[in-house]
């Protein structure tokens, strides 16, 4: 059973220009995005409580999004970074929110594969993050948050499999990696995660 995914495109090396020029505008943005992921597991326990393979793995992984944030507001704080005053729409996320099935189901299953591509995808760029960066104690952490993005990346899989033909699973995340990489290209390049 195949539980990671394959990112269709890299990310470019201008994006990771632009994080390592302007890091104090990629950690507010990074909080922003842990804030958000931590929200988007627990609003699946909301939306379909009556999955009950998947609520414990939701719940620990809403909790480790959220220990992430944390995480990331210590470090902002120590550098004297002040979180932004408003969470500004995630212009990645949406586009790809608005190409998902409409049937209760279907959706179901789009919502956790979009899930498993944006932990993939954060993973991918934490990597990178960890590989760039002098500092030991950033570097660490960069390096276990891309190790936790992976693991979060196939939980959201194995969710799907849990109530979905592993066919049509694979199938529809080989469709949603293109559409994730017709995505990225498309956006301007910034100091944030998506």
């Amino acid at each position: 059973m195949k539980l990671n995914l394959d990112l269709k495109i890299p990310s470019k090396p201008e994006w990771l220009a632009a994080v390592l020029d302007d890091f104090d505008s990629f950690l507010q943005d990074h909080a922003d995005c842990e804030r958000k992921a931590s929200s988007m597991a627990m609003s699946f326990v909301a939306k379909y409580p009556d999955r009950l393979e998947i609520i414990p793995d939701l719940i620990e992984t809403g909790i480790e999004e959220l220990e992430h944030f944390q995480q990331v507001y210590k470090l902002m704080r120590s550098r004297g970074i002040s979180l932004r005053s408003s969470m500004g729409e995630d212009v990645y996320v949406s586009r790809l929110i608005k190409q998902c099935h409409s049937g209760r189901e279907e959706r179901f299953m789009d919502r956790l594969l979009i899930a498993s591509a944006l932990e993939t995808r954060g993973a991918e760029r934490f990597r990178l993050i960890a590989e760039a960066l002098d500092q030991e104690e950033l570097k660490s952490f960069y390096k276990m948050l891309w190790i936790s993005e992976a693991k979060h990346g196939h939980i959201f899989v194995k969710m799907a499999l849990n109530y979905f033909p592993e066919q049509t699973v694979y199938d529809r995340l080989d469709w949603w990696m293109k559409r994730e990489a017709e995505v990225l290209d498309q956006l301007p390049i910034r100091p944030a995660l998506h």
